[in-house]
């Protein structure tokens, strides 16, 4: 909660900083004089309260939606030996990372694969494929597990949320700008909006979008060296080492779908201008940062 709260009161400040640039550079009233009625101030409430708004309901949602969408089990009473492993492995490891116990699930896919989500420290859950628990050893599964408690106990899943909640909110109220601008000062449009406004407005927010993830998957793949460095610490750097050297063994890794696509422990290849929308690190720059870490 004070991570939550230190970053909602950051990102006030920085509303509160905008604004008070907006008044001393006289950019309303330069759009004003434009023919541009446009309220800054609002615009960027309205803005922060849609793009941290959305951001949260999908946080809040996540556990829900892995369920739902991947289909992932929950153990509630471990059903053989490899679930009670598991559901232990997870106990001892959120012990030592100072966590509460997330729940544990299973999801039905062949590609070796794991993610961590949930709303909280303390209210996550950490799911496993079936291909992974089937292709790697146990020390294997070990480090992926520790891998993914290190990404809830660094509180992850949040930063994450509240990184796109900035990003959001910025692509939101620049394209409600360009919008504006375009609309009243090019189509001269004196009431209302015209049809130039949302189709400016749209192709803006669209074009911010793709600007704005290269940001969102730069922080993504920063908090994957800091996963592999905490996995390496909790089970030790070998076996972290020797389950990425997994990943690289088995079939090219793919993306879990949607938003868990930047939590699990390894992604799709990527060459060229592909590799800036990367949620992963190549997973040779991840076995090399590790070994030259010494953990």
């Amino acid at each position: 909660m004070m991570r939550i709260a230190l970053f909602l009161a950051t990102n006030a400040a920085i509303l509160v900083l905008i604004s008070i640039v907006f008044q001393v550079f006289g950019f309303e009233g330069i759009l004003a004089e434009n023919g541009v009625d446009l309220n800054l101030q609002a615009l960027l409430v309205m803005s922060a309260v849609i793009g941290f708004g959305g951001s949260f309901i999908s946080l809040a949602m996540s556990k829900f939606l892995a369920k739902r969408s991947m289909g992932v089990k929950i153990i509630e009473q471990p059903a053989n030996s490899t679930e009670q492993w598991l559901v232990s492995t997870v106990k001892r490891q959120a012990g030592q990372a100072g966590i509460g116990m997330p729940d544990v699930g299973i999801f039905n896919s062949p590609e070796p694969n794991a993610f961590a989500t949930g709303m909280s420290r303390n209210n996550a859950l950490v799911a496993v494929s079936a291909g992974l628990l089937q292709n790697m050893s146990s020390d294997e599964v070990e480090a992926v597990l520790a891998h993914e408690i290190t990404h809830v106990s660094n509180g992850d899943m949040v930063t994450m949320g509240l990184i796109q909640g900035v990003i959001n909110t910025f692509v939101i109220f620049l394209s409600r700008v360009i919008g504006h601008v375009v609309d009243r000062v090019v189509f001269k449009t004196q009431r209302g909006y015209g049809p130039a406004y949302f189709i400016t407005s749209i192709v803006a927010q669209i074009f911010l979008s793709i600007i704005a993830s290269v940001i969102v998957m730069w922080f993504s793949r920063r908090r994957e060296f800091r996963a592999d460095a905490g996995g390496a610490s909790l089970a030790g750097r070998d076996k972290m080492v020797a389950a990425l050297q997994a990943l690289q063994r088995g079939s090219k890794p793919q993306d879990l779908p949607g938003e868990f696509a930047a939590f699990g422990i390894s992604g799709g290849p990527a060459t060229g201008i592909k590799k800036l929308f990367m949620s992963h690190p190549p997973l040779e720059e991840r076995i090399a940062a590790l070994r030259a870490a010494g953990v």
